[in-house]
């Protein structure tokens, strides 16, 4: 049996702005470093054992035409001055031999920071769910320490987002972000 647990994930956002919306969402993609791939959304489990490393790193281990697997968000819009943002959360746990989660999110009308936020605690929500475990976003979070606490382990959230607001002109904008994975 193949084994395709990735080992090495990267994160990446893009934004793109064209008359065409698939275009718009090309140039998303090469903002993104990504176009010249072959794309293959995913569901929403971080691997175990899995390293997270910088997108000059990840960059450099893809190839032109390579089937790529990806957990990714993007939003578009051709409304003039549309505030729109993208953004995958992550929830990564502290023991390495354990999964976490990854989580896609889309949205109008929210910040770059408020959109990440949001997608930070999607991916805590469904780790704690996961687990059996009740979750209370105003309990779990741990302010000062900028971590979450569920029922005892520590969890490390972070996100990839991109935010912009709709092209003055009409033209189509596009957000993108994503989490790569590398096997």
């Amino acid at each position: 049996m193949l084994d395709l647990v990735a080992k090495q994930m990267f994160l990446t956002s893009g934004r793109g702005v064209h008359e065409d919306q698939l275009t718009s969402f090309e140039f998303a993609l090469r903002d993104a470093g990504i176009a010249g791939t072959n794309l293959v959304l995913i569901s929403s489990i971080f691997p175990p054992g899995a390293k997270i490393i910088s997108r000059t790193e990840g960059l450099k281990l893809i190839r032109p035409g390579a089937v790529t697997f990806a957990i990714y968000a993007r939003q578009q819009s051709n409304e003039p001055h549309r505030l729109m943002a993208a953004s995958v959360g992550i929830s990564e746990p502290r023991d390495k031999s354990r999964y976490g989660y990854l989580s896609e999110y889309h949205s109008f009308g929210e910040t770059e920071k408020e959109a990440g936020d949001y997608a930070e605690d999607i991916a805590a929500q469904m780790l704690a769910s996961s687990l059996g475990i009740k979750f209370d976003i105003n309990k779990s979070w741990d302010e000062k320490r900028k971590q979450w606490k569920i029922s005892g382990e520590i969890y490390k959230t972070r996100n990839m987002t991109q935010s912009a607001v709709g092209d003055a002109k009409g033209r189509w904008t596009t957000v993108f972000a994503a989490a790569v994975l590398i096997l």
